[in-house]
This record gives structure tokens, C-alpha cells and sequence, in this order.
């Protein structure tokens, strides 16, 4: 009898059945986004056994910038790099911080799953100074962000604001080597790398507001990659997706971008959500500040109607000034 004849695949389809197994992650090479690709990748692992799951790290032009004015540096610096290269077929899908996001996206490009966001306080960081009240006058204070610099000057305008950029680790070294009296950083980062007990003093939310989505993980990939949407889709935490309705539709309407004085966030009770909302000047000397409450259902149309409000109050003014409008 003769031999059966052995089963044969070919090549294409032996390729394409484990292409269809794997699933490559781009990613900044920070020590904070690594922890947030590596988590991605957990989670995925956990949904889709026998899924494998790589990442892509690169470096991005906010990286690459790292002395550079956030407001010179100019939109999405953190996230161009991540966004051409799932263009490009080199990465299926991106992690980002949702507060490096700017509102618009690229072209074939769609944010897909977001995950349950941690805290989404601002962190005063003090070796000396047990809170920001207790600062003396001309305390030196280092922040990055334009956003927590307008309202550091509006709260304590007799302090000394200056430029501190750089990672987590690098933030910390600065203050540890006497450098700053305090750092402003959020909480989220100083948790998720293990650094919670640096943490002075968190700063309330309706005394500090956020960025928009500060502490919320987001999943970016091509828009008609209907594989990878699915594989992400288990992930989508509903509060965070309704609370980043709300931001990035009010952030849309007020520039768009993660280097402009904007602040915003959101908290959504059962069928409800609350929206807060800030434009300030960089000198911290004019801010306009305002809440929203509606359905959750409708929470872009509420933070597109809150835009208009604080335009109307004196926000359009301080946007033009800045050239943000």
C-alpha cells in the first residue's frame, strides 16, 4: 500500500496563520510607557491565550526634544513617530497616554480601547515642604507642563516656576539633588512606576485640573484593521471612554493640543457625568474656569458645549495670545 501522502501548507498560508498570532505594540522607550506596553501586552496575553504579543520601541520627537519648550516643541510630539510607523505596517497598534494625544488624528488612523484610568491628580513632590502651601516665598518649583505652570502662578504667584523636563526617575533626581524646593508630575506615573510614596501631597482635582485624559491608557491603530480592534476590544473601560468623550470633544474646540494651557476632566456617576473645564494664561494672571453636568450618553456634545461657554468667557482671547487659535 502505498505511502499516505504527507499534509502540505504553503508557505503563504503558513505565514499568514501566524502573522495572525502575533501582534506587535509601538512604543516610547520611557521607563512610564514601557510599563504601559508591557501592561497592554499582559492583558492581551490573558485575553488571547497563545497570542503573541512584541513591541516596537522607538523614540519620538518629544523624546527627542527633551530641552526644548513643550510650547516650541509643538502637537503630538510624543506620538508621531508611534502613528507612522502603524501606518507604515510596522506596528499594529500604539499605547499612549491619552494626555499626549492631541485631539485630531491622523488619517487611517482611530483610537480604539481605553483602559480603566488611574489617578488622574496632579502629585506635589517636596523633600522639605510637607504642601504646596507651605512653600516659602521664591520657592523654585520645576514642571514641564504649561497647564500646571498657568495654574501654579495663578494659586502662589510669589513662587519661582521653571522648566523641568525628562522622565519620571530623571524629575526626581533633579529635586533629590536640591535643584527644585518641589516638582509638580501627576500621580498616575509616580504609581504605575512604584514611586506613590514620593507623593506629598495630591492636589484635588477642582484645585488643580488635569490634563486631559492624565491617567488614562489608550490603544491607537489603523482604522480598518478590524483584527486588532477586536483583540483590543475586551480592554475598553466604559467610565474612561465616556470621561474622554467629554475632554477631548471640549480640547477640540480650544486648540487640540497636550502643550497649551487647557485643563479638563470629567466624572461620570451612573447615567451622569461632570465636566470641568480651564484655559489659562501662561503668567497665570487671567484664568477661566467652568463645569458642565449632563447625561453620560451625551458627554461630546457637553464638552463641546463647554468649550463654547469658556471661549465666550475670555478663553478665546487667551488661546489667540499664545497662538493656539
Amino acid at each position: 500500500m502505498a505511502a499516505p501522502i504527507p499534509e502540505t501548507t504553503s508557505p503563504r498560508i503558513e505565514r499568514a496563520r501566524s502573522d495572525d498570532m502575533i501582534l506587535r505594540i509601538a512604543t516610547r522607550q520611557s521607563p512610564l510607557a514601557l510599563w504601559q506596553a508591557e501592561h497592554v501586552r499582559a492583558r492581551l496575553v490573558k485575553e488571547h491565550p497563545g497570542l503573541e504579543v512584541t513591541l516596537v520601541p522607538m523614540t519620538t520627537s518629544g523624546d527627542q526634544s527633551a530641552e526644548r519648550s513643550m510650547m516650541r516643541a509643538g502637537k503630538g510630539l510624543f506620538v508621531k513617530e508611534l502613528e507612522e510607523a502603524m501606518l507604515a505596517n510596522r506596528a499594529d497598534l500604539a499605547v499612549h497616554s491619552m494626555k499626549d494625544v492631541p485631539a485630531a488624528q491622523p488619517p487611517g488612523l482611530a483610537l480604539v480601547a481605553f483602559l480603566e484610568g488611574e489617578d488622574p491628580r496632579d502629585a506635589f513632590v517636596s523633600n522639605r515642604h510637607g504642601a504646596l502651601a507651605a512653600l516659602p516665598r521664591g520657592a523654585r518649583v520645576g514642571t514641564s507642563s504649561l497647564r500646571r505652570q498657568s495654574q501654579l502662578r495663578a494659586e502662589r504667584p510669589d513662587l519661582e516656576v521653571s522648566d523641568l523636563r525628562g522622565n519620571v526617575g530623571t524629575r526626581l533626581s533633579r529635586l533629590d539633588e536640591d535643584r527644585y524646593d518641589a516638582v509638580l508630575l501627576a500621580c498616575a506615573g509616580l504609581k504605575r512606576l512604584g514611586f506613590g510614596e514620593r507623593i506629598t501631597e495630591a492636589l484635588a482635582v477642582d484645585r488643580f485640573v488635569p490634563a486631559i485624559g492624565q491617567g488614562i491608557v489608550g490603544i491607537e491603530c489603523r482604522a480598518d484593521d478590524a483584527r486588532t480592534r477586536e483583540l483590543v476590544a475586551p480592554l475598553t473601560h466604559a467610565v474612561s471612554a465616556t470621561r474622554l468623550a467629554a475632554e477631548r470633544a471640549m480640547n477640540a474646540q480650544l486648540g487640540g493640543s497636550c502643550t497649551v494651557p487647557v485643563a479638563g476632566h470629567a466624572v461620570v456617576r451612573g447615567t451622569a457625568v461632570s465636566l470641568t473645564g480651564l484655559v489659562a494664561a501662561p503668567d497665570g494672571r487671567r484664568v477661566v474656569k467652568a463645569t458642565i453636568e449632563g447625561p453620560a450618553a451625551t458627554a461630546a456634545e457637553l464638552g463641546a458645549e463647554l468649550a463654547a461657554r469658556l471661549l465666550a468667557a475670555g478663553a478665546r482671547d487667551i488661546l489667540q495670545d499664545i497662538g493656539a487659535l
